[in-house]
């Protein structure tokens, strides 16, 4: 009852992210799902995708809907706020968010990006999605848009 028990703990330098899980087009083939009939006729006819890159009108899409998210704590959009440091999409739709937050010790440092990464992948024409939480440079207010500084009454 009194034994003496030893732990062994290794120490690494990385470890790697594991694979992100990603469901080929075949899925609903290869695991034996009927198409439903149904689907083709309420889907209607199906609008073009906007194709992905730097200024695209995806790109512009995903910054609409960062716009669309506001911290909880302050009556301002995250993007206005400036957290968001960089939104890339690639050619096939994959999104690559770069945000920090106000402060490491922020209420919402589990929630937020967890929020944006869903957000995102909610953007028709985007295939996968990941946000950086990134601490440097740190967020101060110098970062914040006109609009921001405006709504919060320090213009």
């Amino acid at each position: 009852m009194n034994r003496e028990r030893k732990i062994e703990t290794e120490e690494v330098d990385a470890v790697t992210p594991p694979p992100r899980a990603r469901v080929a087009e075949t899925a609903a083939e290869t695991f034996g799902r009927k198409k439903d009939y149904l689907a083709g006729f309420l889907a209607g006819e199906k609008a073009d995708e906007p194709a992905g890159g730097a200024g695209s009108d995806l790109q512009a899409s995903v910054v609409d809907v960062l716009k669309s998210i506001y911290d909880p704590e302050i009556p301002v959009d995250i993007y206005e706020l400036g957290l968001i440091y960089g939104v890339d999409i690639s050619e096939d739709g994959d999104a690559t968010v770069t945000m920090t937050l106000t402060t490491p010790h922020c209420p919402v440092a589990e929630s937020l990006p967890n929020e944006v990464e869903l957000r995102v992948l909610s953007v028709p024409g985007i295939r996968d999605a990941v946000v950086n939480l990134v601490w440097d440079p740190p967020w101060d207010p110098s970062k914040m848009s006109d609009e921001a500084r405006l709504e919060l009454g320090m213009l």
